[in-house]
């Protein structure tokens, strides 16, 4: 944990949170400088803050995570996420929608793109007329506008575990402000 906050506030943060490693009383730049010194070392970094003087380590972290409600405009606009509350468990839920959102997205170009294919190669036999070819390709817009709708549906593998049962993936560092 890396906070400006004294040590015995960051200590019994860090003891409620199960966080073992914490480096209090830091300025921006010594919150910058741990940061860029883990990954150094190899290390894939989160940030998480919310002010102005986590700012430059969310820029820098590899992942950089501001908590918008309470947050600071600066530290927002420098986060690759921005989580519009203070509930640090809805950011395993906004990564799961991101890596829905992309798998929907490619499906839904692979969708647009058979069809375009299919089309043009039906225009070249000679079997698909304009009446013919402006239907199936107003189909295919309603295939990918209905696949991208279950974007709208709650994912099932949402979760609510706490964090110190969750698992990271193997290298991966996680600091908090």
């Amino acid at each position: 944990m890396l906070t400006g906050d004294t040590r015995l506030v960051a200590e019994a943060v860090g003891k409620a949170t199960g966080i073992d490693e914490i480096h209090a009383s830091l300025l921006p730049e010594d919150k910058l400088d741990v940061v860029a010194q883990l990954q150094r070392q190899g290390h894939t970094i989160a940030m998480v803050g919310d002010g102005v003087n986590d700012a430059p380590a969310l820029a820098t972290a590899n992942i950089g995570v501001a908590m918008g409600a309470a947050g600071s405009a600066v530290a927002v606009e420098t986060a690759d996420i921005a989580l519009m509350g203070d509930n640090l468990l809805k950011l395993p839920e906004a990564i799961g929608l991101a890596k829905r959102t992309v798998s929907v997205m490619r499906q839904n170009i692979a969708i647009a793109l058979i069809t375009v294919v299919l089309l043009l190669a039906g225009v070249f036999a000679g079997g698909v007329t304009m009446s013919v070819g402006m239907l199936v390709h107003e189909a295919s817009v309603l295939v990918v506008i209905i696949n991208a709708m279950r974007l709208l549906r709650k994912s099932r593998g949402s979760t609510t575990t706490p964090p110190a049962e969750r698992t990271t993936e193997k290298g991966a560092q996680q600091v908090t402000a």
